[in-house]
């Protein structure tokens, strides 16, 4: 079998596998998280279901010491406001750990506390859903600091991003009422029933796959021959040194000892991934061997990673009393998220026109995988590094087992491509769910305005309030992305991180703020972003990316529960049908493609062309 079929066997079996988890998943989700003012709560009889009456005591318990009244309904600014206190309070919590890290226990590197504009980067990174690292975990943080400020953040984070989908969810649901659920019962169901359990679950599987789980201090092994590197030279800020021809200054290193990293390993490696999170424990994150040993944990990895913004879907179809809806809006996520999955492993398959013309053999073979193998870990190859990298671009996660900066320039089109669609291709743990809502507002408006006719989505009107408010959501990211961008070519402090010249330098800035405002977290490894510029404005371009959007999600929710319920007519434009389908994903494109279209002509686009020029 060659690589191309191999390939297509894999993603066949891959979105088999996710298509087929959807509506159970999708389902016990939405049992678990319909309150009593929701249509279809609990079971036909309205008694709550099993799960919720087996985690009742504990449930219980958590409201009690917190002080929550679980009856209590919110209206969609209390909810905000609840919802805006809760992360900043994280963000605290995170920064504190990071600055007194030296002083705490289960620290057995001795690590020194974090700069401070390093900690602020990551507190906002970890409560955003972000991940973005600029730094390397294993020789920064403490397990303490990873478990109780990282790891903590992974599962509320995740928790925070389903309880605005299904905010947003009630607010289609629910016909003139002011609430639109309690936060906090949101956040505590969310953690306690869906995102824990699963996180047990997945650990264990990883762990008795070769995924490391202790709290050793780290292992020194002598090699048996010296290993000789070059070592890149940084200045007192951390940016890498240049010479005249502006190549990266480096200097020749010898050693015969290989410090190997230990630590909790398989509990936070599977939030990262359920949760659609992405920070590694590591800085080479799922291309580690201790992170993702096998093609085994590699898939179980992925599907954990999928499986909960595909499965909202169906949540969504559920909670809305028709689950047809749910079935379309999963129908434009695979229609976006199939082509270019292929796309990518066809790009990195083909390999580097400039290696073949030296007369290296990158075909595939019986003994080889061929293709571009650069940045790439032999165990996996092409085929599953180029799914890797869609999946985790796809969705919010930005875990990576292949370095993105050392894909061919359409190869590393396709991540960028998928985040600055706005990661609705299922995008993130709710944030997908959310997104994707925010765009079939927009075709239905568009519909309307085309017929003549008072835009309607499942019988709610979409007014001026809603499009005002979905503007601001779909705006918000380009927005930071562009401006973002613009800043750092423009300064000594944003151009002095850049690895590379030319577009490919100009595509690392671009990946960096798309990553970060789209709450992604993945890089193009060659910029150097651990400088005070970059920490502070991909933080801004973080929270901005994150809190602004779903404010509006979150406003459109409580505008929509308060509206009566419009009957359907011969008029109505049906939602449930391809038409819709291809409305759908034609609005995805003309907003998402089109926004970015001169920037990405500016990096990647020019890129390929150069490669192309100089076969």
């Amino acid at each position: 079998m060659d690589g191309n079929s191999m390939f297509g066997v894999l993603l066949a079996v891959f979105v088999g596998i996710v298509v087929l988890c959807v509506k159970p998943l999708g389902s016990y989700i939405a049992a678990v998280m319909q309150l009593a003012g929701d249509r279809q709560a609990g079971d036909r009889h309205g008694r709550p279901n099993l799960v919720l009456r087996a985690g009742a005591r504990v449930e219980a318990l958590v409201y009690r010491i917190c002080g929550i009244d679980p009856g209590e309904e919110m209206s969609w600014t209390k909810y905000a406001i609840a919802l805006l206190l809760f992360n900043v309070l994280g963000a605290i919590v995170v920064y504190g750990l990071q600055r007194l890290q030296l002083f705490l226990p289960l620290n057995p590197q001795k690590f020194a506390a974090v700069s401070p504009d390093s900690s602020f980067n990551t507190a906002v990174s970890f409560i955003t859903n972000t991940n973005w690292q600029g730094y390397s975990g294993e020789s920064t943080m403490g397990y303490l600091v990873q478990m109780a400020g990282l790891a903590v953040q992974n599962f509320l984070s995740a928790a925070t991003g389903i309880a605005v989908a299904i905010a947003l969810i009630r607010g289609f649901a629910r016909h003139t009422v002011a609430t639109i659920g309690n936060f906090w019962v949101d956040v505590t169901r969310c953690t306690l029933y869906i995102l824990l359990p699963f996180s047990a679950v997945l650990a264990l599987a990883l762990a008795s796959q070769g995924v490391i789980q202790n709290f050793d201090g780290y292992k020194d092994a002598t090699t048996v021959e010296k290993i000789t590197y070059q070592n890149p030279k940084s200045d007192a800020a951390g940016n890498p040194l240049k010479d005249a021809a502006g190549n990266a200054v480096t200097e020749t290193a010898t050693t015969q000892i290989q410090t190997l990293p230990m630590g909790p390993i398989a509990s936070q490696e599977a939030i990262k991934e359920l949760g659609t999170n992405g920070g590694g424990f590591y800085n080479a994150n799922s291309a580690h061997p201790y992170e993702n040993p096998s093609p085994l944990t590699n898939l179980l990895e992925m599907l954990a990673i999928l499986l909960i913004p595909f499965a909202l879907t169906h949540t969504f179809g559920k909670m809305v009393g028709d689950t047809r809806q749910g079935w379309v809006i999963l129908s434009a996520m695979l229609i976006l998220f199939v082509p270019l999955v292929i796309t990518a492993f066809h790009s990195e398959q083909l390999g580097n026109p400039l290696i073949t013309k030296q007369g290296i053999d990158q075909v595939a073979s019986a003994t080889q995988s061929g293709g571009n193998m650069e940045g790439k870990e032999t165990r996996f190859g092409v085929a599953a590094s180029a799914l890797f990298a869609a999946v985790t671009t796809a969705t919010s996660c930005g875990a990576v087992n292949t370095m993105h900066d050392s894909m061919t320039p359409l190869g590393g089109f396709v991540p960028l491509l998928l985040i600055q669609l706005g990661e609705v291709a299922p995008g993130g743990v709710g944030t997908g769910v959310y997104s994707i809502l925010m765009f079939a507002i927009l075709g239905v408006f568009i519909a309307g305005l085309m017929i003549g006719r008072t835009p309607e989505y499942l019988g709610k009107k979409i007014e001026a309030f809603e499009m005002k408010m979905a503007s601001v959501f779909i705006l918000t990211t380009p927005f930071a992305v562009l401006i973002g961008t613009a800043v750092a070519v423009m300064t000594v402090a944003g151009k002095a991180g850049v690895g590379n010249p030319g577009a490919h330098g100009f595509s690392e800035i671009l990946y960096a703020f798309s990553s970060a405002a789209n709450n992604n977290g993945s890089s193009f490894g060659g910029l150097t972003a651990t400088s005070v510029f970059y920490n502070v404005t991909t933080g801004i371009a973080m929270f901005i990316g994150r809190f602004w959007p779903i404010v509006a999600a979150l406003a459109i929710a409580g505008s929509l529960a308060a509206k009566k319920k419009v009957p359907v007519t011969d008029g109505t434009m049906p939602t449930h049908g391809p038409l819709f389908v291809t409305l759908l994903i034609g609005s995805i494109l003309l907003i998402g493609v089109l926004t970015y279209v001169p920037a990405l002509a500016l990096g990647p686009v020019v890129e390929h062309f150069m490669l192309a020029a100089a076969k």
